[in-house]
């Protein structure tokens, strides 16, 4: 077997904000996978700047993973569990390898059947009118679901944006989800959390900075609306320590994105453990390319949830690989009727 790796840098359509900042290109890497006839590969999508693996050695680990590709899958994922989002590349190089299709990692009704998956609406950071622009598209395009990020703007302008939403749109119209990526400050979350939860919120991302663990836990407590860890599971390698994590916060949910917590393997060892606990949990993607997000989508239908998932990043790239994937009416499909762009994979793979 033949292993190598390659670097892909996605342009987004419009600069997209959180409140870690705003970010125009999105760098990720493919591991290739060749044995005789057949080929596999799987996406490493590292986030700099959020990532555990953001290391000065990323592509050093990347080059040893493809030098020990004889070393074979359960020992390469074990060596690489301060890498989280190369363990996901190994794990889908490997399916995508072993399948009949190198695209159809999860046989399901979601590929041979055009099955949908639930998806929320992703509304991106920005100033009042352009966050409002996004709401209305999202409106138009029958999301039923929509994650809106804040922490970024002012505070009564978010606020002022979710009370135009709940003027117009009752909770049984549309689900509204929050993600602050940890921007409160710890003395001001819990006032904070009592003004959102006048616009019945379905839940909130992170609304302080991970490791804080008694204060986190302090709000999941007394919370007038769900919180749900995103963060504050990134670098948790140990099934102790996951489950110390669980066990002291108690949050209403956790949001597992598989390039940042271990690939497959590791959402299903946090499903198992936040599952043991009655703590709710959605998978959502960490803006990978169509790549990835094949996987992710697979991997997801496979786990048999309804609830809206937070999978529809596909189309923030001007250059992102075309795929029979395609968002419609809020729900991701993937469609018989397209196809893979596969002279831009060719191009990458070689």
């Amino acid at each position: 077997m033949k292993a190598s790796y390659k670097k892909y840098t996605l342009d987004f359509k419009v600069p997209s904000g959180t409140s870690r900042g705003v970010m125009t290109q999105k760098e990720t890497w493919y591991i290739i996978l060749e044995d005789k006839d057949a080929i596999g590969i799987g996406e490493c999508g590292i986030l700099r700047g959020l990532s555990v693996d953001d290391r000065p050695d990323y592509e050093q680990q990347l080059a040893w993973t493809c030098n020990n590709i004889h070393l074979g899958k359960n020992v390469l994922l074990s060596e690489l569990k301060e890498f989280p989002s190369i363990q996901f590349g190994v794990e889908q190089a490997f399916l995508s390898l072993q399948s009949k299709n190198p695209f159809e990692l999860f046989p399901s009704d979601f590929t041979k059947r055009e099955s949908p998956i639930p998806i929320n609406g992703l509304i991106w950071m920005g100033d009042t009118e352009y966050m409002l622009q996004q709401l209305e598209q999202k409106l138009r395009d029958g999301f039923g679901c929509i994650k809106m990020k804040i922490g970024a703007i002012d505070f009564e302008q978010e606020i002022s944006i979710l009370k135009s939403i709940r003027d117009n749109f009752s909770p049984d119209d549309i689900e509204l989800r929050v993600d602050a990526n940890g921007a409160f400050a710890v003395d001001e979350a819990m006032s904070k959390l009592n003004r959102l939860s006048a616009f019945k919120i379905h839940s909130i991302e992170q609304p302080i900075k991970a490791g804080q663990w008694e204060a986190m836990a302090e709000l999941c407590k007394k919370t007038p609306l769900p919180i749900a860890l995103d963060e504050e599971l990134i670098g948790v390698f140990d099934v102790t320590e996951k489950e110390k994590l669980l066990q002291t916060i108690q949050p209403q949910y956790i949001i597992l994105k598989p390039s940042l917590v271990g690939g497959i393997n590791g959402c299903k060892q946090w499903i198992a453990l936040a599952e043991k606990q009655r703590i709710g949990w959605w998978i959502t993607s960490a803006l990978e390319s169509n790549i990835g997000l094949n996987a992710i989508a697979q991997f997801t239908y496979a786990l048999d949830t309804k609830m809206p998932q937070g999978l529809g990043t596909g189309s923030l790239f001007t250059n992102n690989i075309e795929s029979p994937l395609e968002v419609s009416e809020g729900k991701l499909f993937y469609r018989q009727s397209k196809v893979w762009d596969m002279d831009l994979i060719q191009k990458i793979c070689t």
